[in-house]
């Protein structure tokens, strides 16, 4: 029998190596370089295979941890993208960097799907459990590129790679002793569910496809835009240190916000915190298009609150209303959108910004955020499944 609090470290501890894992390339490649002998442009594009895989690569992943066992999914998650990483410290060419590239994408597709699905079957909370682990990951985003950083210039991009590669194949020797194969049948796993009417049942698929395409988008965008957005509005620096200091800042609040709403979502049910969470992002990006200096700050941490804030909805809005042996799949499906959905909009900031700048490329992401409302108002009554009695 696992310990419940056991697994959810872990799958903590997992979300944080996901999202720090594929980004460190994006801070190596600024000395890998010079190593290498190419320029910046010439390498960025090896990344690519990576990311198409990491989301493409769920709606795999999900089926076989619904179908066959998502602890063993997640153990060759931890092995796989350790390895993967190590691999990248030991390349000689770049088509061995894409490769190795390419398989931590693959591996890193694991986590979504599967890693999100045993939280909602372990949590006694869901909410809280659900924002909790949003803080870790959103963590592995913030750590990895001073991480890396650091590591880079002590000892190497190649370190940069190897470290953390066999610190999470540790991690997940740990995991395969602590955590047994899981047994689907306990009320625990039951116990976070909600329904709807059936008749109600199309309005939950449509906000939920709504607001996860609507919601990646503009995520994306944001944390793809901001620092850029800083450099050229914050007038009372240019120092690329103290920029990256003030967004690292600004995203302190949206990991903030998670852990806020995912409590709220506990207490009330999902429209109810949905609702008034929904009208957040669009004034706010309306308002940061033209403002500058401490204004734009302030207007900045809004729009990080309010995006973040949607991501721990829209995860428990699949945990909420999927059965246990569907939900891997669900989620699969879910962040497959949202990951292709996430992919688009970095070209789209591009575009805009091209177009009019960072005013154009605000505003058209503010009236993108008004299908959030629309999705908040289309969703139906719950009808709360009580927790099902321990034999």
């Amino acid at each position: 029998m696992n310990s419940p609090s056991r697994v959810i470290v872990f799958i903590n501890a997992a979300h944080f190596i996901d999202h720090y894992a594929m980004l460190i390339f994006a801070a190596a490649v600024i000395i890998m370089g010079p190593a290498l002998g190419m320029a910046y442009s010439e390498l960025l594009p090896y990344a690519t295979p990576g990311f198409i895989a990491f989301g493409a690569g769920s709606l795999l992943t999900g089926w076989l941890g619904d179908r066959w066992s998502r602890r063993h999914m997640m153990v060759i998650f931890f092995i796989g993208i350790g390895l993967s990483m190590i691999s990248v410290g030991f390349v000689q060419t770049p088509l061995q960097l894409g490769a190795a590239l390419l398989a931590i994408g693959i591996f890193a597709s694991i986590y979504h799907p599967v890693g999100t699905a045993m939280i909602v079957s372990y949590a006694d909370k869901l909410g809280r459990e659900m924002g909790l682990n949003g803080v870790w990951g959103n963590l592995g985003v913030a750590s990895s590129a001073l991480v890396t950083g650091v590591i880079g210039q002590y000892l190497g991009w190649r370190f940069a790679f190897i470290i953390p590669g066999a610190v999470t194949v540790m991690i997940g020797i740990a995991f395969a002793v602590m955590v047994v194969h899981e047994d689907r049948k306990g009320s625990r796993q039951a116990a976070a569910q909600a329904r709807v009417a059936k008749r109600d049942m199309w309005r939950v698929i449509v906000s939920l496809l709504i607001v996860v395409i609507a919601i990646s988008t503009t995520f994306n965008a944001v944390t793809v835009a901001l620092p850029k957005l800083f450099a050229e509005r914050l007038a009372f620096t240019k120092s690329p240190a103290l920029l990256g200091l003030i967004a690292a800042g600004v995203y302190v609040f949206g990991a903030m916000t998670q852990y806020t709403i995912g409590k709220l979502l506990d207490r009330h049910s999902l429209k109810t915190v949905a609702l008034p969470l929904s009208f957040l992002l669009a004034p706010f990006l309306y308002l940061a298009a033209t403002l500058q200096n401490l204004p734009l700050i302030a207007a900045s941490i809004g729009i990080v609150m309010g995006a973040f804030g949607q991501v721990t909805v829209n995860d428990a809005m699949v945990g909420k209303y999927t059965s246990e042996e569907w939900r891997s799949r669900a989620y699969s499906v879910r962040y497959f959108l949202g990951f292709t959905a996430a992919g688009a909009s970095v070209g789209l900031v591009a575009w805009l910004y091209q177009q009019g700048g960072f005013v154009t490329m605000l505003h058209a992401f503010g009236a993108l955020c008004l299908l959030a409302i629309l999705a908040a108002l289309i969703l139906p009554r719950e009808i709360p499944v009580p927790a099902p009695q321990a034999k």
